[in-house]
């Protein structure tokens, strides 16, 4: 059952995972937030521990101090009391009963405050004085134990044994009868064999250190608050400027979206006007003049001329330079050599053609690569170095092209130059955005992720594309693709 529910649970968070891809503006967003928001999570909880610990050192400052108050307080009157009644004691035999009875009472009569009385316990644990908690006189509460285990009478009796101390225990509050913490103050009556002392409840000093430790937590929690509103404002304003700067960038990019459609627009246009004056103007007339010569030979068969067949080969003359002028079309739109024998080739073939046709001295050096260019950069590389020639000789005035082809560890690069004219100053500072060339071999670069640089002169052009690596094939891809396309 578990592994049949296993791929439906798998597929489910493939189904959400595709839901809440987020988009480039969102990822932009949060790569900005994220680490704001970290930050200031983190200087909260180090202001919060470091508030939290300044704050318990306070308190245990001020609750060491008030507990230090009331042990003084115990001991003052302990000292007071033994003082009151030391005359008898100090006159009195160990087995004296009436004086015994004189200090009890007076120890008895001695009650201070709400809750403040004298206890004596003898070293047996019998209870002797108990004026709030009469209940307990004459009672043995030697193995008497607090709700935390703590043997309050038998610590009485050991600090007592020892001359005089405190003991911090629970005792029950004769007001409410709940157990709460107490300090005492115990001493001796070594020749009584009795311990007598009092006690304070601290309750009060630990309300007062809780409500400090809330007013603390309180005040945290409002850190908090403050922090994670300034920090929601933070992201607000964030999130607002990364709106606006989005809507402003949508808004370039649809521009320029739209000059480039209508750049691409006018290139096909201005493409396709090129391809239909060569075809009305080129193999047009010459398919014209191959009809007349054709529709000739035929009027002169049937009359029997013997200048027939000179008609017919100037037909053959002109049907020839039609297909020769049907392959270079052909070429310009898509050279065949660049697919089937590579860039070397191709670029070596288009610049012999650009020379016989030109006239300008053109000179080619190609270096093998060790990889191979992938198609698309190929092509592109190939129509940069078509585009400038088309520059050069309609523009530079140059008598001379070289163009330089080679690979090397960082990638690829072509270098076209020429002794012209140069390309005019304000083109050439802007970069290549001065014409619909300059801008074409820009774009094709950069789709590439290579880099094309122009240095201009009076003296003469030079154009490098530099393509990175990337764009080229290992080894055994390029050797598979040459055994897929042989197959």
């Amino acid at each position: 059952m578990i592994r049949a529910k296993e791929p439906l649970f798998e597929s489910s968070m493939r189904e959400l995972f595709r839901h809440i891809r987020l988009s480039y503006g969102q990822k932009l967003f949060l790569l900005a937030t994220l680490p704001l928001i970290l930050a200031v999570t983190a200087i909260s909880l180090l202001v919060a521990n470091q508030s939290r610990q300044l704050a318990e050192r306070e308190i245990q400052a001020l609750e060491t101090q008030l507990i230090e108050a009331k042990k003084a307080e115990l001991k003052n009157y302990v000292t007071q009391a033994r003082n009151g009644f030391y005359f008898i004691y100090g006159n009195a035999a160990p087995d004296d009963d009436f004086a015994k009875q004189q200090v009890m009472q007076i120890l008895a009569a001695m009650i201070y405050g709400d809750e403040g009385f004298f206890f004596v316990y003898d070293y047996d644990g019998n209870n002797l004085v108990s004026p709030r908690q009469t209940e307990l006189i004459d009672q043995n509460w030697i193995d008497l134990r607090d709700s935390t285990g703590t043997p309050v009478v038998a610590n009485f009796i050991d600090t007592a044994r020892d001359g005089a101390g405190y003991v911090e225990h629970l005792w029950p509050k004769p007001s409410t009868g709940e157990e709460v913490r107490m300090i005492s103050y115990v001493t001796s009556f070594p020749s009584w064999r009795w311990a007598v002392g009092t006690g304070v409840f601290i309750d009060d000093i630990l309300r007062t250190t809780a409500a400090a430790r809330a007013e603390v937590e309180a005040r945290v929690q409002r850190t908090f608050l403050y922090i994670g509103g300034i920090t929601l404002g933070a992201v607000l304003l964030v999130f607002l400027s990364g709106l606006v700067i989005n809507i402003r960038e949508r808004r370039l990019a649809d521009v320029k979206l739209k000059k480039l459609t209508q750049r691409v627009f006018d290139a096909q246009e201005q493409e396709r006007g090129r391809v239909a004056r060569e075809l009305h103007d080129g193999i047009s007339q010459i398919l014209v003049g191959v009809r007349y010569a054709l529709d000739s030979t035929r009027r002169r068969m049937t009359a029997g001329d013997e200048r027939a067949g000179e008609t017919l080969e100037r037909g053959m003359g002109h049907l020839s330079t039609a297909i020769h002028e049907v392959r270079r079309i052909s070429r310009d739109l898509r050279p065949g050599v660049l697919d089937d024998l590579g860039l070397g080739p191709a670029l070596r073939a288009l610049t012999e053609e650009f020379g016989s046709r030109t006239g300008i001295e053109t000179d080619i050096n190609t270096v093998v690569f060790r990889n191979r260019l992938n198609p698309d950069a190929k092509f592109s590389l190939y129509r940069i170095a078509q585009e400038a020639l088309t520059n050069i000789e309609r523009h530079a005035g140059a008598t001379k092209v070289t163009i330089d082809m080679r690979g090397h560890k960082r990638g690829a690069t072509l270098r076209i130059s020429d002794n012209g004219g140069g390309i005019p100053q304000q083109t050439s500072r802007s970069g290549p955005v001065g014409g619909l060339g300059l801008r074409n071999m820009q774009e094709r670069v950069e789709q590439l992720g290579g880099t094309l640089r122009i240095h201009s002169s009076k003296h003469g052009t030079v154009i490098v594309a530099d393509i990175p690596l990337s764009q080229l094939l290992p080894p055994e891809q390029d050797g598979a693709t040459k055994r897929k396309a042989q197959t």
